[in-house]
């Protein structure tokens, strides 16, 4: 209670740091393990393009179907582990660290196509999305519990860009102390120390985090009268099926799922392959592995910067028809790269770069609208406490698949034009297959998020939650 004294005195919210420092910590290793693991497995450890799919199919599986499991567990289950937000991310810490650094550490010499690297890459995309679905829908369901007021969201949310910022600069300082991944020993080194401060800093949640309902969940013996359909305390097939019907049948959920399901996959296309983009279509003499290793690392630090320089935005237009501007903007400026052409390096760096951060910014602010769509919920049917892991599980559900589905197709459409002969670039390589493959990664670039944008705007528009920045309370 000291410490929190001291921190009122600071001026800080000791609610809004607990609850961003499981951001901070999951940041630093989201972001390198997204962005480094398909260029270490396709060009360091030669997985081969069967291997690489089949591990890409059985995560997509797991991805899906892991999040409304350990949602239903979080909302329905008694064992305090499960139940309670802040011990959910307190036990699952050090386990989501020590899953980040299974991708790292080969478990032989491989050669190309070796088997074992493909069971290597599904047993870390498994391990890894594991822990991190079990911690982060719990700090999830925390920021829907944490308060109903939107001033207070928008507070947290302010926080945890704070957090994100300081966590992203990890892809910064990881490239420039491997050389982007060139010195690989160095590489293994700094994952193991982010992993230990990731560790460190999701243990500061867990031990000092509170929702709202921490309460009512220890008294749920008290509640077992509740009509199940309110609250069930009882976990079973029937309940199972019945809230997650609700859920289904929330028109706006359904519109914001079928965006965030673009928006997911575009997170996984420029994550996975802006590194191996930059590296094909912009010579190194043009941008040095230094200004390489800036843009990285600009294209996750930014984001943050840029949500929080548009919390006054967010008061006054509020979340909705910011992400609306900001699909027209990404359909825009994908035009203008198509237009211009491939021979302008310096744009195209840019190009690269603004897409990562306003694809990235706009994504940090969709705990907002799934807060509502809970709100909403809660309200309706009048529950005793909200399903707030069950609805960001079930998002998840059919969200999720996008990041698998993306590497998949992108490595498939880079194969047909010679990718897995030509990913090293050297001077001995083909001219006429080389500039093939450029092309085809050129059109990725420009059609892809052109066309992703578009369907979003169809269908981000219909969605009818569009003025919770203009009510300062909400009923609980």
């Amino acid at each position: 209670m000291n410490v929190f004294r001291h921190l009122i005195n600071f001026g800080v919210n000791p609610a809004a740091l607990a609850y961003a420092m499981t951001t901070l910590g999951s940041s630093m290793i989201n972001n390198i393990f997204s962005f480094y693991y398909v260029k270490l497995f396709l060009n360091r450890y030669k997985i081969s393009e069967g291997a690489f799919h089949q591990s890409q199919v059985v995560y997509m599986v797991w991805n899906a179907v892991n999040d409304p499991l350990f949602g239903y567990l979080q909302d329905n289950s008694r064992v305090p582990c499960c139940s309670q937000r802040r011990l959910s991310i307190l036990y699952g810490a050090p386990l989501y660290s020590l899953a980040f650094l299974l991708a790292w550490f080969p478990w032989r010499s491989y050669t190309p196509g070796d088997w074992l690297s493909g069971l290597h890459l599904t047993v870390a995309l498994c391990a890894f999305d594991g822990m991190l679905t079990f911690v982060l829908l719990a700090q999830c369901a925390l920021f829907a519990e944490i308060s109903s007021h939107h001033q207070n969201r928008l507070r947290l949310i302010k926080y945890n860009q704070v957090a994100s910022l300081i966590g992203s600069s990890s892809v910064l300082f990881c490239g420039v102390v491997s050389n982007n991944m060139e010195d690989f020993l160095a590489f293994q080194a700094f994952t193991v120390l982010i992993a230990i401060l990731s560790c460190g800093c999701m243990l500061y949640t867990g031990l000092h985090s509170e929702s709202r309902f921490d309460n009512k969940a220890s008294q749920s013996d008290a509640l077992t009268s509740v009509d199940q359909t309110s609250h069930p305390s009882a976990c079973s097939f029937s309940t199972l099926k019945t809230l997650t019907w609700q859920i289904l049948t929330n028109r706006d959920f359904q519109l914001f799922v079928l965006m965030n399901f673009f928006q997911v996959f575009m997170l996984a296309f420029f994550n996975n392959f802006t590194m191996i983009f930059t590296e094909h279509l912009i010579p190194p003499d043009v941008l040095p592995s230094l200004a390489k290793s800036i843009v990285y690392g600009a294209g996750f630090i930014c984001p943050q910067l840029l949500v929080l320089s548009s919390q006054s935005l967010l008061h006054r237009l509020g979340y909705y028809r910011i992400i609306l501007f900001i699909f027209y903007v990404e359909a825009g400026m994908a035009a203008v790269m198509l237009a211009i052409g491939p021979q302008h390096y310096y744009f195209m760096a840019f190009f690269l770069t603004i897409n990562m951060v306003i694809i990235q910014a706009s994504f940090s602010l969709f705990g907002l609208p799934l807060a509502d769509i809970i709100d909403t919920d809660l309200q309706k049917y009048k529950r005793s406490s909200p399903l707030s892991s069950m609805v960001f599980g079930t998002n998840a559900l059919f969200t999720k698949p996008a990041q698998s589905l993306a590497p998949m197709i992108v490595l498939n459409i880079l194969n047909q034009f010679g990718y897995e002969q030509l990913k090293d670039v050297t001077k001995d390589s083909d001219p006429s297959a080389l500039e093939s493959l450029h092309r085809a990664m050129f059109y990725l670039v420009c059609l892809v998020p052109m066309c992703v944008a578009a369907l979003q705007v169809l269908a981000w528009r219909p969605f009818s939650i569009r003025n919770s920045h203009t009510v300062d309370t909400k009923k609980s």
